[in-house]
């Protein structure tokens, strides 16, 4: 979460999501955080794998997913 903050308060508004999520590498990077950038995620349905590539924003040390989305707003769909 530190980190997070740290890029938002680092980088201007209104820039590109993928600036941020850059910035936000970098950050985990020179704290020893290990984490993914644009990790493909296997996607399963009624137990069948679907041919569907799905890739996250980042994940973070195998286990958190993080979705970076910029927007004046905070939406309740961005919730989930």
């Amino acid at each position: 979460m530190d980190a997070s903050i740290t890029v938002h308060r680092e980088m201007i508004p209104g820039l590109l999501e993928s600036i941020y999520e850059i910035s936000l590498m970098k950050e985990f990077e020179m704290r020893n955080i290990k984490a993914l950038n644009q990790a493909a995620i296997l996607l399963f349905y009624k137990g069948y794998e679907l041919n569907k590539d799905f890739r996250i924003d980042i994940l973070a040390e195998d286990e958190i997913i993080i979705e970076i989305k910029f927007s004046e707003i905070m939406h309740p769909v961005f919730e989930a």
